[in-house]
């Protein structure tokens, strides 16, 4: 086994990957995969396919490629080929480029500055226009004001009532209205808490059982602050269906809705992945981690299904195959 071939495999078995897992996130081939970490680059199916498979094989397992082909530089490297007529032809491609450039630039000029000249005028008549209808007549105003018959008193505001006035010998009683009583709202009960306890180990999984009010809904959310493997599936192991699948990056944030059929997430490396249910973080302590969601009978929402959604959902920089399940 080479050196490059035995740094990769330990960055896989680190992430807690199979080279079926690999095979299935960069689709390459498992017996290429397996020729790379034995270092047997004959096997691949030509010199530039050795070192593009080496770029893929490390970024799906979090290791820089770039850094690692500088540290190994005994990797054949892909044959640069250049063609003397490749360059010739360039260069007599730009020419016409030119030509019809400097061609069409006089036409351009020659019709600019007409269509300069009648946005001009337009913009000056319109302005002009808008001056003469905003003036006013001063011969109506000074009308208005000397005819004393033409004026018009503003009507009432509306909502005002005329209240009676008292005139020589009666008097007036303006009624007093009766208060009006607004009713006391009832005081609305508290929200019940979510609880999450770990419940017990099975094989590998550490179990947490999720105690909310009946119909309420039970958010999982997953905020990524570095690269990890990340898996999530429906249910309470790997076999059920997919939610998300593949390398997570800083910034990720995914949310998903736990129901009655469990939630089962496996973290390649725990700390850069921050689980919470309904805002409480729940962690086994490991770098590595299976954790397995169940919702605790007659409590929690009402759906059958599992949903989710993402701000930038887990995807691996070679190869993406993240998947991400909303159901109603």
């Amino acid at each position: 086994m080479s050196e490059l071939g035995r740094q990769l495999k330990e960055a896989r078995l680190q992430k807690g990957m199979s080279l079926d897992d690999v095979q299935e996130v960069t689709k390459i081939r498992k017996k290429y995969l397996e020729a790379i970490e034995a270092g047997d680059y004959k096997v691949l199916p030509g010199s530039f396919y050795v070192r593009a498979f080496i770029k893929t094989y490390a970024e799906a397992v979090g290791v820089n490629p770039d850094e690692l082909l500088e540290e190994h530089g005994n990797v054949p490297a892909p044959p640069v080929e250049t063609t003397p007529m490749e360059t010739v032809i360039q260069k007599r491609s730009r020419r016409p480029e030119t030509e019809r450039n400097a061609k069409w630039l006089p036409t351009l000029l020659m019709w600019t500055f007409p269509v300069l000249i009648i946005v001009v005028i337009y913009m000056y008549a319109s302005n002009l226009n808008k001056g003469e209808s905003n003036q006013v007549d001063p011969t109506k105003v000074t009308d208005a004001q000397q005819d004393p018959a033409t004026a018009q008193t503003p009507p009432p505001a509306a909502g005002n009532t005329a209240k009676p006035t008292a005139t020589e010998g009666t008097t007036s009683v303006e009624p007093t209205p009766e208060p009006t009583l607004q009713p006391t709202p009832s005081p609305t009960p508290p929200p019940q808490a979510v609880t999450v306890t770990e419940d017990r180990k099975s094989g590998k999984s550490t179990v947490f059982k999720v105690s909310a009010p009946p119909g309420s809904a039970v958010q999982v959310k997953i905020a990524a602050n570095g690269v990890s493997w990340l898996e999530v599936y429906k249910g309470s192991n790997s076999k059920g269906e997919k939610l998300s699948f593949g390398n997570t990056a800083a910034g990720d944030n995914m949310t998903f809705t736990l129901d009655s059929t469990g939630m089962y997430i496996k973290s390649g490396y725990s700390p850069a992945t921050i689980i919470t249910v309904n805002g409480q973080q729940v962690t086994d302590g490991k770098s590595s981690s299976r954790i397995l969601l169940e919702l605790d009978e007659a409590s929690g929402s009402n759906g059958s299904a599992n949903s989710g959604t993402t701000d930038s959902g887990a995807t691996d920089s070679g190869a993406t195959n993240s998947e991400t399940t909303s159901t109603q």
